[in-house]
Order: structure tokens, then C-alpha cells, then sequence
């Protein structure tokens, strides 16, 4: 009985490996396909936004790929790939955006909004008291404390 659900389970986790979609307009040379999956490792997905069009199954991350590898086809450079895909879609396409005016906010956010959060937390701690003296205790107070602290001991 186990090995037959062993068996059965290790089909399951095989059905597995048939899920990976993989493009059908692959490169017959391995060197342009290789070029290609570099190309398309600097490429986001326009639908995703945080994954490269490698990494995405998403209908138009399979578009995109597909219109890498057709410039590469034609004969195109790689930044020529990267510069037809920045034109088409903008700078927003590239997982490293260059460093321009239009995306100095993208690069300096990540800074601006860390000073910030330095500051709130600054400006929190300082209006904060962090040694506070405490009142000694009342004569009343004392004697409370002797009686629990008896009562504490008698049992």
C-alpha cells in the first residue's frame, strides 16, 4: 500500500514540471537566445512591475519576450533591444532605470523617505521623557507595602 502511494505521489509532484509554461518561439541559436534572456532580465513586466519578463507568465511578459527575441532576429545590438523597448513603453520597462531628471524621484525615494522616518523618529524620541523620577513612597503608602509584603511571606 505505500509504495502505490508513493508512486502516486511522485506522478502528482511530476505533473508538476509540465505546468512551466515555456515560450515556443525560442531561438535556435543558443547564443541569440542567450542574449536574449540577458536582454530580458533588465526588462520588467509591465503587469507585474517588481519581476522581469523572464520571471513573469503573464501574457504580455510572453509578448515582450517574444519581441526581444523578433530584434534579435533582425540583427538589432542590445541596447538597440533596450532603446526600441524604452521608446515603446518608457524608462519604466527597465528594472534599472537610468539616471535622469525623470527618474531622479526613483532613485533618491528610497533616501528622502528613510530621512524622513528619521526625523519622526527623532522628533518622537525628543518629545519624550525617558528618565522619570518617581515619587517617594507616603508614610501611608510604606505601611501598605509592609502589610503586603508580610502577608506575602505568611503564606
Amino acid at each position: 500500500m505505500r509504495i502505490i502511494a508513493t508512486f502516486i505521489c511522485f506522478f502528482a509532484m511530476s505533473l508538476a514540471a509540465l505546468a512551466v509554461g515555456v515560450d515556443e518561439g525560442r531561438l535556435t541559436d543558443p547564443a541569440q537566445e542567450a542574449r536574449a534572456q540577458d536582454i530580458m532580465k533588465q526588462l520588467r513586466c509591465l503587469v507585474c512591475q517588481n519581476e522581469s519578463i523572464v520571471d513573469s507568465n503573464a501574457a504580455l511578459a510572453k509578448d515582450l519576450r517574444m519581441i526581444v527575441r523578433e530584434r534579435i532576429t533582425l540583427g538589432d545590438s542590445d541596447q538597440q533591444v533596450l532603446d526600441f523597448m524604452t521608446s515603446r513603453y518608457g524608462d519604466w520597462v527597465l528594472l534599472k532605470p537610468p539616471f535622469e531628471g525623470a527618474t531622479i524621484v526613483l532613485w533618491f525615494s528610497p533616501l528622502i523617505l528613510l530621512l524622513v522616518g528619521f526625523y519622526v523618529v527623532y522628533r518622537n524620541l525628543k518629545k519624550q521623557k525617558f528618565i522619570t523620577t518617581a515619587e517617594p513612597l507616603s508614610r501611608d503608602e510604606q505601611a501598605r507595602l509592609k502589610e503586603l509584603l508580610t502577608e506575602a511571606d505568611d503564606c
